[in-house]
């Protein structure tokens, strides 16, 4: 028998409503009563780093965290009803959260004619049409669903197919801290240019010392180290070019 609608709210309202984990009927315990604490997962890999930087207002134009998508032609899902599901193959849109202009525009129009779809002859509203034929649109898996009882009032989908405007996140994924980040590569590429430069002024006194042929130069070997210490302080020591 399958699970009534009812189990399926109860569940709903206690795992996002409390973070708890459903033990019993709501009729039985109700969730303020459940005490096995059951968080929703929130991957590391894929938190929006930089969302804070993601304007309230859909931009006119891609920015580092925005990149917007004109009339995307979805697919067809056929494992769905027939015209009931469509994917844009696109994940990471942007969701109204961060600010109504987010709100994806859904269109239905002639399949392969993308510039011709973004009309408003051809859209369908969120709402629907009092007919019971609201959509749904997942904004972490880019995909839609008419979610209403019945399709789009008045659409045909004789060789259509239906089209998404909307935004996608294009900042940095992750919990790591940027500026931590930035700070160590910083560093990194400074002792790399340090240890360079040493290494080419240590080259060059090896070069003087093996093209001079003044005897008053090369007397003696101590002569020679105490160039190369000069050259490189931080490696020529003493202890580790004895005489």
């Amino acid at each position: 028998m399958a699970i009534s609608d009812t189990q399926k709210v109860d569940y709903l309202f206690k795992k996002v409503g409390f973070g708890v984990t459903k033990t019993d009927t709501n009729a039985n315990k109700l969730a303020p009563n459940e005490s096995i604490a059951s968080p929703l997962l929130l991957r590391g890999d894929k938190v929006w780093a930089e969302a804070g930087d993601i304007p309230s207002v859909k931009p006119s134009s891609d920015t580092d965290q925005v990149k917007l998508y004109t009339a995307v032609e979805c697919t067809e899902d056929i494992t769905a009803t027939g015209n009931r599901t469509w994917k844009t193959d696109i994940t990471d849109w942007i969701p109204p959260e961060f600010g109504s202009t987010y709100l994806v525009s859904v269109y239905i129009h002639t399949s392969g004619d993308a510039a011709g779809a973004e009309v408003i002859a051809n859209k369908v509203f969120v709402t629907g049409t009092n007919n019971n034929d609201e959509w749904f649109f997942d904004y972490q898996s880019g995909v839609l669903n008419f979610i209403g009882t019945n399709l789009p009032d008045g659409k045909s989908f004789t060789g259509k197919s239906v089209y998404i405007t909307g935004a996608t996140y294009d900042g940095r994924f992750g919990v790591g801290d940027s500026n931590v980040t930035n700070n160590i590569n910083a560093a990194l590429t400074q002792e790399i240019t340090d240890r360079t430069n040493a290494d080419t002024n240590l080259q060059d006194q090896i070069d003087d010392l093996l093209s001079n042929t003044d005897p008053a130069t090369l007397d003696s070997l101590s002569e020679i180290v105490t160039a190369f210490q000069s050259a490189d302080t931080a490696f020529a020591t003493s202890t580790e070019l004895q005489l």
